[in-house]
């Protein structure tokens, strides 16, 4: 039980585990209940005024951009309502009256707050002053912003080299934040810019770079509009992008059909109830997926090679009717090798590593070569795999052969999560930025950007656990909590002589902290953004690569509030001094500034203050899409050959994935409630399915712990354990389970990481459950 009452001050947020909760999951997603939520949750956060003034202007042209997921907006006229549940419940968290001052600070000590939950932390309001942490105190305190800075100069100027500090971004920093925040790293001397890209779609762009020349999907929401066959893979839409239900919707009004390719069945693509329409609130909704397919973890690769097998095959039967040869000759690089290894694909293998049988198999595969515009979407839960990129490129392989990409209705969509974390890439986020990019960056500012590769988050953490790297700023995010192996990165963030958290409220990272810590209070997406030149507005990108403006209208939740903007602009001055040739001061003053400077450095941006400034905002290019041009290393499209892999479930264990509950998103926690997957009142469950629980002798409520096994590159089996988990009874495959994080991530390995991508696997944990 945990809890702390201070009356009229703390939000009480009582945690009790064992008043736990368990009945049937739901198998519609939305409708009336999800309404009822979202302003129940609005007004005991915002009040009834401010939640009607909020809401209003979410994902509104002239309003601010959802700081949740970033599923786009369609183009055209726009709902009144252009929100889902879970994106009323991040404006209502961002947006809330609450705020955490210095007297919360010095009535609570660090370790009494390292005794609450997540939950409790997150629902204490917003930060409103600049905090520090110094050696030997055990309360943050009260500091101005230009001590903060030049603390953190000092830090900065006292390490033997650049490359010993870490600057983490998180995917909600906006388009003009991010550009001077690689701008002010790059300046300074390193490529360590780790981001929230490289824990989930990493996979994704480093396979869809090698085989179309670009990291990005292909398809906008008018394909999936037009498509006539959408598969969705790994990927919970109605809890992590409930927006893509109503695209999904208006696809299957215009006849496609929709496979579900997931190990739990998921209520968003059982059933939709769109809450604006009369058949959402007094019919039973739509029938979203057509097929289930309840695959097996790791079982994604097996899948579409064998779906590839039976396509070749029957292209054999009726010549040119499933392989698009024109495509293939005119596009594509290394089909004749691709077609040679997929001949020999075993479909006994198929069908054991996916869990399914033939006769599926044989459906999926005549939907797949019947269909004329086919688009597949995936997100985290092929990513997060050891194999992940060869998976992703297994997908691209089977949609290259019927020639999906650059054809209307059809292509490939990784759905991103963060609301602008494709952006925060395009903008120069990553460790790896092209000679292009860092060349024209240096011809633009007059400075010499490093060339030798950074951190990106996993390398990160061993840098600061070997203490190759003493200090650690973080642009928003909750580090602590989002990434993997959560003793080792606490312990290797306590090594670090200085840890700087900027963010809008308060979260476990602040509380695993260096010798010295910050706490720098941010602007969020809701908040009104004045500088010296007048209001200020700031450019996203979303998941179809469509940038547009978002414009915060609520006063900050106190005077002494910076935007990122300002806050990353006064540092820089701090830390290179007056003469440096970046023009800090204009950018600060003047956002339009920083937007001209992207046009003359970021491929795609020339004129962004004036397209960005189109009722729909602009779309970057995307060769692929655009005119079936690939910037490869052949100049076409590239089949991938890989050697088929999935997830064996060892003897007396279990592969375990971890996931979101439907009242959280990625850290944040909105509540303890799964509604869809039927928990109340907790969230250290396990799903398993009844099967193993008989194997195991264990019944639905039994409390066991958590204990993973992994064999690390020396031989030796290493453990990790979470403990005290209420089982849980569920529809998953026979030897898969699923736990939710952070609180699942103790069990995952640091190094147990995702080839080429070094993405951390949180979806193949082999565990094994002990009673309590």
């Amino acid at each position: 039980m945990f809890s702390r009452r201070h009356p009229d001050r703390d939000v009480e947020a009582d945690v009790d585990e064992r008043a736990l909760t368990v009945t049937g999951p739901e198998h519609e997603a939305a409708g009336v209940k999800a309404v009822l939520v979202s302003l129940q949750r609005s007004v005991e956060s915002m009040g009834a005024v401010r939640t009607a003034a909020t809401l209003a202007k979410l994902n509104q042209r002239h309003g601010f951009d959802c700081p949740g997921c970033a599923w786009p907006e369609e183009h055209g006229g726009r709902k009144i309502a252009e929100f889902c549940e879970n994106g009323a419940k991040a404006v209502a968290e961002e947006a809330t009256k609450r705020v955490v001052t210095a007297e919360f600070f010095a009535r609570h000590s660090i370790a009494d707050l390292e005794a609450q939950p997540e939950y409790w932390l997150s629902q204490q309001g917003r930060l409103t002053e600049p905090m520090v942490l110094r050696p030997g105190d055990d309360h943050y305190r009260p500091i101005g912003w230009s001590e903060a800075f030049e603390l953190i100069a000092d830090e900065l100027r006292a390490l033997d080299s650049p490359h010993q500090a870490v600057f983490y971004t998180s995917g909600r920093t906006s388009n003009e934040a991010a550009f001077l925040y690689q701008l002010l790293v790059r300046s300074f001397g390193t490529n360590n810019l780790p981001d929230c890209s490289n824990m989930c779609h990493e996979s994704s762009g480093t396979a869809l770079t090698d085989a179309i020349g670009i990291g990005k999907g292909s398809v906008t929401v008018e394909d999936l509009v037009l498509a006539d066959l959408i598969v969705i893979a790994g990927q919970n839409p109605g809890t992590n992008h409930p927006r893509m239900l109503s695209v999904l919707e208006k696809a299957k009004a215009n006849g496609a059909n929709i496979i579900a390719v997931n190990p739990l069945p998921e209520a968003g693509l059982i059933r939709f109830k769109d809450p604006q329409k009369v058949h959402g609130v007094i019919s039973d909704g739509v029938s979203i997926a057509d097929e289930f397919v309840q695959i097996r973890l790791g079982g994604d690769m097996a899948l579409f090679a064998g779906v590839g097998k039976l396509l070749l095959d029957a292209d054999d039967r009726s010549p040119g009717s499933v392989v698009d040869r024109d495509f293939v000759a005119k596009h594509t690089a290394g089909f004749d090798a691709y077609e040679s290894q997929t001949r020999t694909v075993d479909l006994d293998t198929v069908l054991e590593a996916t869990g399914i049988d033939r006769e599926q198999l044989d459906r999926v595969a005549g939907m797949m070569a019947g269909a004329e515009r086919i688009v597949v979407c995936w997100a985290m839960g092929l990513t997060q795999q050891k194999h992940a990129v060869p998976s992703i490129a297994e997908i691209t392989n089977v949609l290259l052969m019927r020639g999906m990409i650059g054809k209307p209705g059809a292509g490939l969509c990784p759905v991103r999560g963060h609301s602008n974390v494709q952006g925060d890439r395009t903008m120069g986020i990553w460790e790896k930025m092209p000679e292009a990019f860092l060349s024209a960056l240096d011809t633009r500012f007059g400075i010499e950007s490093p060339r030798e590769h950074g951190y990106d988050t996993v390398d990160a953490i061993r840098a600061m656990r070997d203490g190759k790297a003493k200090v650690f700023l973080a642009m928003g995010g909750n580090f602590a909590s989002a990434t993997p192996d959560t003793e080792v990165t606490e312990a290797a963030l306590r090594k670090c002589s200085l840890t700087v958290q900027v963010s809008t409220k308060l979260n476990r990272s602040h509380l695993v902290h260096g010798t010295t810590a910050l706490i720098l209070p941010s602007l969020g997406r809701t908040d009104r953004d004045v500088q010296a030149g007048g209001k200020q507005q700031v450019s996203v990108e979303d998941s179809m690569s469509m940038v547009h403006l978002s414009r915060g209208s609520l006063h900050p939740p106190s005077d002494d509030v910076l935007s990122e903007v300002s806050i990353i602009c006064r540092l820089a001055r701090a830390v290179l001094g007056p003469d440096h040739p970046v023009p800090w001061e204009t950018f600060n003053g003047d956002y339009d500034t920083i937007r001209d400077a992207i046009a003359a450095v970021v491929p795609g941006c020339g004129d962004y203050n004036h397209k960005v400034r189109a009722p729909d905002g602009f779309q970057l290019p995307h060769p692929p899409r655009d005119s079936r041009e690939f910037h490869t290393t052949t100049g076409k499209a590239n089949f991938a050959t890989n050697p088929l892999e999935w997830v064996r479930v060892p003897p007396g264990r279990l592969v375990l994935q971890t996931l979101r509950s439907h009242d959280q998103y990625n850290t944040t926690i909105y509540g303890l409630d799964d509604r869809y997957r039927g928990v109340k009142n907790g969230r250290r469950v396990v799903f398993v399915n009844p099967a193993d629980l008989e194997a195991f002798g264990l019944s639905g409520g039994d409390r066991v712990d958590l204990v993973s096994e992994y064999t690390g590159a020396d031989g030796v089996l290493q453990e990790r354990r979470a403990e005290d988990f209420a089982v849980v009874a569920y529809s998953t495959p026979v030897g898969n389970a699923a736990a939710y994080y952070p609180e699942t991530n103790p069990l995952v390995p640091l190094d147990h990481t995702a080839a080429r991508s070094n993405t951390p696997v949180s979806k193949a944990i082999v565990v094994r459950l002990e009673r309590r």
